[in-house]
């Protein structure tokens, strides 16, 4: 009975597409740069499936379209029974080896072993996923069957198949593209600017006159939200710096332009640098232009430590430019983080390149994630040459990200492509939980750019290429921080790296996408060199702060 199930199952499914897409289910159960719990390794498994089946079919469709010859009466019972047997055990297999596969990641992060891994839930979560997607590729082949057929009384039938498969990809593309997309993506953007809004109304403007939102600010308490209003009130003030570092300090400023702040990015920019000098941000010794993430929100750890070294003597500013997590944004609207980064840098940089060089505070750029792929794009090298700012701290910048692509392909032969070293390291270091800023030989030059990335972040090593090709990265040495387990395959790592995406803030503090306050503090002594730290004084610093709580 069972045997006649699987022989009617190959009138409805292709029996090279189920072979391939139980390897690819199989293989996406290998470590790769993130553990995953069981949903999400589902899904991945599930989408494994779908394209492995979809290249199976694909294959056995093209064997059948070039005329190549094929055993009388097609696949044999015997061979159909054999491969399911064959892909059932090496699904039962791979299942058993997820706990170890897992756990071997889960190590080099310093968490705990995972006892067992739910097995069931997994392939409960990937049957309907892959059936779905096999659905949805079934339902594209039948409307570029029925474009062939209505093409065919017209031209050759290879013409035809062609004008089909361009036909179909062109109206579909449109349509997902234009109006399926758009139209997600929009319901998407309202619900996270009601969510933007959405603070206590009994939440009350800062007192404080030199604090965005107070009654003498230029910028109204209410058009700024949650993530804002974080940034603005929870630094550190004179006390409590002088509480962590022992020394003197000052209150620091912090200035936030909300989206509803100003209608135009040229307007909130102008906002911006007016409020920088009503609050006296150029009196400071160090002004830092921040670029935050796609909500709006500013990391804790990155502001906080900047604070606790230089004495509470700096300013620091940051204008919205989205509403959407950093993934929607860096997919369907990078340019609003650009435009937004470089307007803000150009207000401030044409202010202050205007003041005397002895009276003027340092400038830094500064950005996480899609902020540091913003912040990048706002330093225009040549622009600044006559009069360069001091420097540049970028963490987790995204694998698209302009300066950090092009010096790390650019790389000093031999170096790592998680911590590369690129030309005589005095103007651009990477660094990782390790402080690799430190370099004898190479004193710094007067601008000083610094990547803080970590080798398991995938947001900084995703690559579309990994679909067909070995990413550097994985090739030996291997960052201290990636499974040794970890291997390339075609498809599914890239499937895998794409989930990791996804997954970039769920690990530890000080691995994946979460940025640890200690590894701020050896980038910001490397970019700022605040004066009068000796290293032991930096040592209780990191052990201090990491006493405190800061959470991703």
């Amino acid at each position: 009975m069972a045997a006649a199930g699987l022989i009617g199952l190959r009138r409805y499914f292709s029996t090279p597409g189920l072979l391939i897409g139980t390897a690819l289910f199989a293989i996406s159960l290998t470590p790769s740069l993130l553990p995953r719990t069981a949903l999400f390794q589902g899904v991945l498994s599930g989408c494994s499936f779908a394209a492995g089946y979809g290249i199976g079919s694909s294959l056995q469709w093209l064997a059948v379209f070039l005329g190549l010859r094929m055993p009388p009466g097609g696949v044999s019972r015997a061979v159909t029974i054999a491969a399911a047997v064959a892909s059932l055990a090496l699904v039962l297999v791979a299942l058993g080896y997820t706990s170890t596969w897992q756990n071997s990641v889960r190590a080099v992060m310093g968490m705990p072993p995972a006892e067992s891994t739910d097995t069931l839930r997994i392939a409960a979560v990937a049957f309907p996923v892959a059936l779905l997607l096999i659905l949805i590729g079934k339902g594209i082949v039948t409307l570029v069957r029925l474009v062939w057929h209505w093409l065919l009384p017209y031209v050759p039938s290879r013409t035809a198949l062609v004008g089909s498969l361009i036909i179909v990809a062109i109206v579909g593309g449109t349509l997902i593209d234009g109006v399926l997309l758009r139209s997600l993506l929009r319901v998407a953007d309202r619900f996270y600017e009601q969510l933007d809004e959405v603070v206590p109304q009994t939440d009350p403007a800062p007192a404080r006159p030199d604090q965005t939102g107070s009654s003498a600010s230029l910028i109204d308490w209410s058009t700024i939200g949650r993530d804002a209003r974080i940034y603005v009130q929870s630094g550190p003030d004179a006390a409590a710096i002088t509480a962590m570092t022992g020394k003197p300090a000052i209150t620091p400023l912090r200035v936030y332009v909300g989206l509803r702040s100003a209608e135009t990015v040229e307007a909130r920019a102008a906002l911006a640098l007016a409020e920088l000098q009503r609050v006296g941000a150029f009196d400071r010794s160090v002004l830092v232009l921040v670029m935050p993430v796609g909500t709006g929100w500013v990391d804790r750890a990155a502001m906080d430590t900047l604070e606790y070294l230089h004495g509470g003597d700096v300013a620091t500013v940051a204008v919205q430019y989205s509403y959407l997590t950093s993934v929607l944004s860096l997919a369907v609207e990078p340019d609003y983080g650009t435009t937004t980064a470089q307007a803000l840098f150009s207000a401030v940089y044409d202010y202050w390149t205007n003041l005397p060089r002895d009276q003027r505070p340092r400038l830094y750029v500064h950005g996480l994630s899609l902020g540091a792929f913003a912040s990048q794009a706002s330093l225009q090298i040549f622009d600044i040459l006559g009069d360069p700012i001091q420097g540049a701290l970028w963490a987790g910048p995204p694998f698209s990200s302009r300066i950090w692509q092009y010096a790390t392909d650019n790389r000093v032969a031999g170096t790592p492509e998680w911590l590369p070293r690129f030309g005589n390291d005095t103007s651009i270091r990477f660094t990782n939980q390790s402080d690799a800023l430190g370099l004898d030989d190479a004193p710094w030059g007067p601008m000083r750019l610094v990547f803080l990335q970590y080798a398991s972040d995938p947001v900084v090593f995703f690559e579309p290429e990994a679909f067909y090709r070995e990413p550097d990265w994985m090739r030996q040495p291997r960052g201290p921080d990636v499974s040794p387990a970890l291997n390339w395959y075609p498809v599914v790592t890239f499937l895998q790296l794409a989930v990791d995406a996804a997954l970039a803030q769920s690990t530890p503090i000080g691995y994946g996408h979460v940025y640890a306050p200690g590894h701020y503090i050896d980038a910001w002594v490397a970019v700022t060199d605040p004066p009068g730290w000796t290293p032991d004084q930096v040592a209780a610093l990191k052990a201090a702060i990491d006493a405190d709580i800061y959470l991703p």
